[in-house]
């Protein structure tokens, strides 16, 4: 273990911290973060609709959804381009990179403009479903724009700066809608279609127990070095977005929703996420009557936020990062987590979500009672509740029993002081 650690903390760690700096992770990570607000926006039309199906005379507001959350794929083609430009120092392109990016996601959904001038596609493509797209866009756009900034074009020129400002913003503009007009208008291939396709193993492969355990664990372990799991914003938002929207559509056709791989699942229930990432709450609870006073101290500050699924606190208070004592049974319970909640929500026994709330600081059992609409949620709660304090206990008895140690040499040394 010794070993293993040194390697994480000398070698793993800034390895990763160093290739999550790098812009074309960075630019994905921060334009996930930056769509999060209307996301937000349209789980609380959703939270109100819950309310509104109780109350059917209450006005409908589903429009304020399609704008907001239905713009996903559209909003992301705009912010990965922006953040892409300012991630790599090209700060004379953020706006026009994501407007060029807006003009060439339109293309990707493949339009249709009949000889009346009458402008048709899809409406479903401009969101969640078309947020890889969306990241498509960015990415190509952002390509082309980095290329033809490096060149410099007119750098040494005595044209008016304004001048050469246009022409270096013109080249890369004219190449990206160029190109995308080529390929869609031309060659006639529908980019959405093809993105969608090349992008759907991935998706696939995140719908399944494997999958949905993998990356719930992948998010909980490089959070115990340190690494937030906003991380993986970029891989988990397309699956889990594209998810809940195919279980929101599945019900309005009168279907069963099938996604398990969802942030409301993850996340808005507070199941798997009870306390935060890694399931600290009963760790939390635990600290609040320990029989160390630095333990104990930590536990009743931090607990306020644990019951509403914020774990920072604790994570770097306790600490539970890069610690192993308290690394190891955070990693157990992000297995154990998500493999109770698929395997009841797969086999009826748990009302898997078809409705986009996500707000994950609803304190649980509530959340998940409220998010499948399933009383049966506190029964799942109470069995994770159990299982996670027992996974807890003899790696917190451990640590616990060396704090106290470290606090009685402490006291000992100031005594001789």
């Amino acid at each position: 273990m010794k070993r293993f650690m040194n390697w994480l903390t000398n070698s793993f760690t800034p390895t990763m911290n160093k290739f999550s700096q790098k812009p074309v992770v960075a630019a994905l990570s921060s334009s996930m973060q930056k769509i999060i607000p209307f996301i937000l926006t349209g789980s609380c039309i959703h939270l109100y609709n819950v309310l509104r199906s109780y109350i059917p005379a209450l006005p409908n507001f589903i429009r304020i959804i399609n704008f907001s959350f239905g713009m996903l794929g559209l909003l992301t083609a705009f912010m990965v381009a922006n953040q892409m430009m300012e991630k790599l120092g090209h700060t004379q392109y953020t706006i026009n990179a994501g407007l060029t990016a807006i003009s060439v996601f339109i293309m990707f959904i493949k339009p249709v403009l009949d000889a009346n001038g009458m402008f048709t596609v899809e409406f479903n493509r401009f969101g969640p479903t078309g947020i890889i797209v969306g990241i498509a866009a960015g990415y190509m756009v952002s390509i082309l724009f980095h290329l033809v900034g490096k060149l410099n074009l007119l750098s040494n020129s005595s044209l008016p700066d304004f001048v050469i400002g246009w022409v270096q913003n013109i080249i890369p503009i004219i190449i990206s809608i160029g190109l995308t007009v080529f390929l869609t208008f031309y060659l006639n291939i529908d980019l959405f279609a093809l993105v969608l396709l090349l992008f759907s193993p991935i998706q696939n492969f995140g719908q399944t127990l494997t999958g949905f355990v993998l990356l719930i664990f992948l998010m909980t372990f490089f959070y115990t070095l340190g690494i937030s799991h906003w991380l993986w914003n970029g891989v988990k938002t397309p699956i889990f977005m594209a998810g809940i929207a195919a279980n929101i559509a599945a019900v309005e056709a009168g279907l069963a929703p099938m996604n398990i791989a969802t942030n409301e699942a993850v996340f808005t229930a507070g199941l798997i996420t009870m306390g935060g990432m890694g399931a600290t709450l009963t760790l939390n609870l635990l600290m609040c009557f320990s029989k160390s006073k630095s333990l104990k101290t930590v536990g009743r500050l931090t607990i306020l936020p644990s019951i509403f699924n914020i774990n920072e606190p604790i994570m770097y208070s306790a600490p539970i990062v890069m610690n192993p004592l308290l690394m190891v049974p955070m990693w157990i319970n992000s297995i154990t987590g998500p493999l109770v909640v698929w395997f009841t929500m797969r086999s009826g026994l748990l009302n898997i979500p078809s409705k986009m709330i996500q707000v994950g600081q609803i304190p649980a059992p509530l959340s998940s009672v409220m998010i499948t609409e399933d009383l049966r949620a506190v029964l799942v709660y109470v069995v994770l509740f159990i299982l996670y304090l027992v996974t807890w206990y003899p790696f917190f008895k451990v640590y616990e029993k060396q704090r106290i140690a470290e606090e009685q040499n402490e006291l000992q040394l100031d005594q001789l002081d």
